[in-house]
């Protein structure tokens, strides 16, 4: 495994307090981390270079699925084989990201979707449990494809689904995105079994109910416009 190849993009928008210790983490296992700089008006872009990320920023805030796509883009002209995608608030462990593209070359795969139900999650609140398997049914029912977890941020893809895949939506629906990628195309993928931790951080700062209920119309919007 040439982990030389493996590039890790985090979308990043505000995130000064936790960015720096998510890129010494991901640095511990992997070479290079992508932090796209989401306009932030704090020192992400400072604590993301001190920890040794390169760092991209964007002039005006585009959301999520944007900043995924400028990392992505960057990761491929660096000449990324695999391109991991990572949330900044320090919830997934990066210890899991070798064992999973591990488990993704040896699938033959072209994508590894990460699960927190075929795995484990811890201080899940349950507002956001039932909202997530909300998400879940919902794609099954319009998507045809049957996940254990829609809406997880930590994933593997190959080149050659990067290559073909463009996030449209900025904002957090870029998920459903993937999977309607994934349906359409008849793309071979795995799920794999992750471990999410949810913090005080990670719940006041993008893991609340009302953000996960967004999400859900966020969801039904991209449905009813593809």
């Amino acid at each position: 495994m040439n982990i030389s190849t493996v590039w890790v993009v985090i979308a990043a928008y505000n995130e000064e307090c936790v960015i720096g210790e998510t890129v010494k983490n991901v640095l511990a296992h992997l070479d290079n981390v992508i932090v796209v700089d989401d306009c932030s008006v704090d020192d992400t872009k400072r604590n993301a270079l001190n920890a040794g990320a390169h760092v991209l920023r964007h002039p005006i805030n585009l959301g999520q699925g944007g900043a995924l796509q400028t990392g992505i883009e960057y990761a491929l002209k660096c000449g990324a084989e695999y391109i991991v995608t990572f949330d900044a608030d320090g919830q997934h462990s990066a210890a899991e990201i070798l064992p999973m593209l591990l488990a993704l070359q040896e699938s033959r795969s072209d994508i590894a979707l990460g699960s927190r139900f075929l795995g484990k999650t811890l201080n899940l609140p349950w507002q956001r449990r039932w909202v997530l398997k909300l998400a879940i049914i919902f794609t099954r029912l319009t998507g045809g494809i049957k996940l254990t977890d829609v809406h997880n941020g930590f994933r593997i893809m190959s080149r050659s689904f990067c290559m073909h895949f463009q996030f449209r939506q900025n904002r957090m629906a870029h998920a459903s995105e993937i999977l309607n990628h994934i349906s359409s195309h008849g793309i071979k993928y795995i799920e794999f079994p992750v471990t999410i931790t949810y913090t005080e951080y990670s719940i006041r700062k993008g893991q609340r109910s009302s953000n996960a209920l967004r999400v859900l119309m966020e969801l039904f919007m991209g449905h009813v416009s593809k």
